[in-house]
């Protein structure tokens, strides 16, 4: 995009107040970090729940999969009830399931039941993103919208960051039940504000196109003109959107692997001390928010998105073969997580403006959901592989995969720029004779 164009645009859209925009950033970004909060409230507290229900680790990280595995089924038909209805009924839904499967962990009592308010909370988690960026999309100026894709990531990292911040003393000063009912708390009250604040999430669906109507001679018959509407699937049939979901699913294979196994496998390569292991996430998503905030700036420009996925994501990867591969006294092993959070954390706003110039008109909600199902398709399969690797005390290996992913993931955004197309309507216009 050049100078003359943006200017263009600008005189023609011009930004609404910053406090309006400002506002929805601030309420798609607070109910954002509630899905990510609610993605970690189990694990942090299977110590407890394995002695309360004598169950094994096997049976409690089955219980992240069956999330996941919900959660990855639930964007795209949300996306569908996103693009009819509207976002502000699905986000209110969203985080109500999220908050009543707070309270049924809390109440449960067996494991079967855990199971059964994993399915919940990942139908109400997996509606989050096609409302989430169908707002953020129609109602945030466009020259906003990388400062808004990068808050919209900080909050997601901020929720993780909360999650055993706020569970783990909770469950050892009053046990793991009060914890659970201090994540329904969380929920429940952002749900609470959003209710509140619902006019501002209002939006106005897209009316239907007319269709043309063709005058007819005295005496004939009026010619049949074909309207050249899109059907609800058509978007289906653009590549870069099957690329977007591919990217997403390796960017979350590589995201899985950080947070479950990453630490433990750099504890056993370089001695990392006990203490220091346990701070490597919270330092990789500190570093993650950080650079969340120099990729705001970074996407303000749409034509370098894709460059921009490309260092961030070589950069860890090269970070990920040092740790696999290179002599890293155990000091440095929290710094370089920081630093690779903050390569990564820099590419995220990029990565969303990549789906957002994929995406037609008017569907939004349908086209994230189907790319960002890719996420947790991602999340529910990299424990399987890598998962297996642990156990076979492939340390190096694991590093080594990780950065594998991150190389896939630079191919696979400047793939989307390729075989990115706009969605036209079929021309159904009669060939000349």
């Amino acid at each position: 995009m050049n100078s003359a164009t943006a200017t263009a645009d600008t005189l023609a859209d011009p930004a609404p107040p910053l406090r309006q925009d400002a506002s929805i950033i601030a309420l798609v970004g607070l109910a954002h970090g509630v899905s990510h909060f609610s993605q970690l409230l189990l694990a942090p507290l299977f110590p407890w729940l394995k002695d309360a229900f004598g169950v094994s680790y096997t049976e409690l990280g089955a219980l992240l999969t069956i999330f996941f595995v919900v959660s990855s089924a639930v964007p795209t038909a949300s996306g569908f009830v996103v693009d009819r209805f509207g976002p502000r009924p699905v986000l209110l839904g969203g985080l109500s399931l999220l908050g009543l499967a707070a309270l049924g962990y809390a109440s449960s009592s067996s494991y079967a039941m855990l199971a059964a308010w994993a399915v919940v909370a990942g139908v109400g988690n997996g509606v989050f993103h096609p409302v989430d960026y169908t707002l953020l999309n129609r109602k945030v100026h466009k020259s906003r919208l990388g400062h808004a894709y990068s808050a919209h990531g900080i909050t997601g990292t901020l929720g993780w960051a909360l999650a055993p911040a706020l569970m783990v003393p909770m469950a050892l000063a009053f046990g793991w039940r009060a914890a659970m009912f201090s994540g329904a708390a969380v929920a429940l009250t952002v749900l609470a504000v959003i209710w509140w604040q619902r006019d501002r999430l209002a939006l106005e669906l897209a009316a239907a196109p007319p269709v043309p109507v063709a005058a007819g001679v005295p005496g004939r018959a009026a010619p049949q003109v074909a309207a050249s509407t899109e059907g609800p699937f058509d978007f289906l049939r653009i590549p870069a959107v099957w690329m977007c979901f591919a990217f997403f699913f390796f960017y979350a294979m590589a995201l899985s692997v950080v947070q479950s196994f990453a630490p433990e496998a750099a504890r056993q390569l370089h001695a990392v001390p006990l203490p220091w292991v346990a701070a490597c996430l919270t330092i990789y998503m500190v570093g993650s928010a950080s650079g969340m905030v120099v990729g705001g700036f970074l996407a303000s420009d749409p034509a370098r998105c894709e460059r921009v996925v490309g260092v961030g994501m070589g950069l860890a990867a090269c970070i990920a073969l040092w740790v696999a591969l290179g002599p890293v006294p155990g000091w440095a092993v929290p710094l370089l997580f920081g630093l690779m959070g903050a390569v990564t954390g820099s590419a995220s706003p990029s990565r969303d403006m990549l789906v957002k110039r994929s995406t037609p008109e008017n569907a939004s909600g349908r086209v994230f959901g189907v790319v960002y199902s890719g996420l947790d398709t991602g999340q529910a399969i990299a424990p399987l592989i890598f998962g297996r690797l642990m156990d076979l005390h492939q340390y190096s290996a694991v590093w080594i995969g990780l950065a594998a992913v991150q190389m896939v993931l630079i191919v696979s955004a400047f793939r989307v720029r390729r075989v990115r197309r706009e969605l036209r309507p079929v021309d159904n216009r009669p060939a000349p004779a």
